[in-house]
């Protein structure tokens, strides 16, 4: 099962443009999420471009790699909470997916997420947990098999996440994708490797 997680492809390229948090200086109220940029084969992917403290700072480091707002061909939400969607209009020609459906212009196009190759590298799996509807973005590269996902808010956790909607489906989604992933990209952290006191 967990090798049918893993696209063919090993050409991603993954790059965290902003880590996220949860609270930043000792202020409650600001949040942000983690935006990830992916490319692969003539894909350009953005993962969860939710709220950010500068949407300039984040156009500036999308373009150190190379591609513009207008060049973003996909534009992938983990789910539908407005820290991680908020700035999708940034991209104006990308596909939007989300678990089930995909938005193009004004068109939806209905479809299951769970195992859309969005790119010979990189493909899409249902992980629900935080919501019922979460989707996790596994792009597998030369370095490694990373995966873009709410299963975890950052490196330490929670290991129980406080807002999640179903504990039980949420440690099987994580189980699920250390099953394959060498480098987790989580919701609100900077990337990291998980090891034995990674949660689960």
């Amino acid at each position: 099962m967990s090798e049918v997680l893993i696209p063919a492809g090993r050409s991603a390229e993954v790059h965290v443009l902003q880590a996220g948090y949860a609270g930043l200086d000792g202020d409650d109220e600001r949040v942000a999420g983690t935006v990830t940029l992916i490319l692969d084969e003539g894909a350009v992917i953005v993962v969860d471009p939710g709220m950010v403290a500068s949407r300039a700072a984040l156009l500036s480091a999308l373009a150190s790699h190379g591609p513009g707002p207008e060049d973003v061909t996909d534009v992938v939400f983990s789910h539908h909470h407005p820290d991680h969607t908020v700035n999708a209009a940034l991209f104006p020609a990308a596909r939007i997916h989300d678990h089930w459906a995909v938005y193009v212009d004004d068109r939806w196009i209905d479809r299951d997420a769970d195992g859309v190759l969005l790119s010979p590298s990189v493909r899409l799996v249902r992980t629900p947990g935080h919501t019922r509807e979460d989707i996790s973005t596994v792009a597998a590269a030369r370095d490694g098999v990373y995966a873009c996902t709410h299963a975890w808010w950052g490196a330490e956790g929670p290991a129980e996440d406080p807002l999640a909607s179903d504990g039980a489906a949420l440690h099987a989604s994580r189980e699920l994708l250390l099953s394959v992933a060498t480098v987790i990209v989580p919701g609100h952290g900077a990337a990291f490797r998980p090891g034995p006191h990674t949660p689960r």
